[in-house]
């Protein structure tokens, strides 16, 4: 599949190569050291060739209710990142397309194109896969703990009467609520300040973003937008 980044801010690809190359080769020379008769190569470890682009759009955002800090990029695996593809669901523009297995969400595009976005899926015992549509949007949402969560986790029952928005939120920045046949299916889009997370099976069932993607997305999208997942 053929990525490519989003907007017309990003450095041109040549460019990037070119410095991605130079710095790739640093990082791999390392250096040798000899020990008896062995000659041992070790590796610079050295931060990985980040584009400038991607350092913006995951950049802090302190225009934000609760201000968001940047993004770590050397905590977050580069695959997972914001990207524009050539749409590979076939579904109708305006859909989400989950795919948990892939643990990507793509907003399908017109001409063949989808925005794809990185996220983390429900753990073990908390995955599930289905179509609904967004019932509700909310930012900087209040959370609260279902009833199976405060029966498992007791800890959480302090926050029975809501835990209200903010950076130690767990739903983040953004949360829009899947809604199947009318009804809350209890399962969000969310944001996350965890961003080391994403591509990881770590939540009780909900699609988590980086804070930076879920407010992305929630811009482009409306309540009643198709949602489809797929194990």
């Amino acid at each position: 599949m053929q990525t490519k980044s989003i907007g017309n801010n990003g450095p041109s690809r040549r460019a990037f190569l070119l410095s991605a190359a130079s710095f790739g080769g640093l990082a791999l020379a390392g250096c040798s050291t000899t020990i008896g008769n062995r000659q041992l190569t070790v590796p610079n470890l050295l931060p990985a060739v980040i584009s400038p682009y991607y350092l913006d759009i995951y950049g802090a955002m302190p225009n934000e209710k609760f201000p968001v800090p940047a993004v770590d990029l050397n905590k977050v695996d580069q695959q997972f990142l914001r990207t524009e593809v050539d749409d590979p669901t076939g579904e109708q523009p305006g859909t989400i397309v989950v795919e948990t297995s892939q643990r990507y969400l793509y907003l399908v595009k017109g001409g063949g194109r989808a925005i794809r976005y990185g996220v983390g899926i429900g753990r073990d015992g908390f995955t599930w896969s289905g179509r609904g549509n967004i019932g509700r949007k909310a930012q900087w949402p209040t959370w609260y703990p279902p009833a199976e969560m405060m029966q498992r986790q007791p800890e959480t029952r302090e926050y029975a009467g809501g835990m209200p928005g903010g950076l130690n939120n767990p739903l983040g920045a953004r949360a829009m609520y899947i809604y199947r046949n009318g009804v809350d299916t209890i399962y969000r889009l969310h944001g996350t300040r965890e961003y080391w997370s994403i591509g990881q099976a770590v939540s009780s069932g909900c699609v988590r973003l980086i804070n930076q993607d879920v407010i992305d997305l929630y811009s482009r999208v409306s309540v009643g937008t198709p949602i489809i997942v797929n194990g």
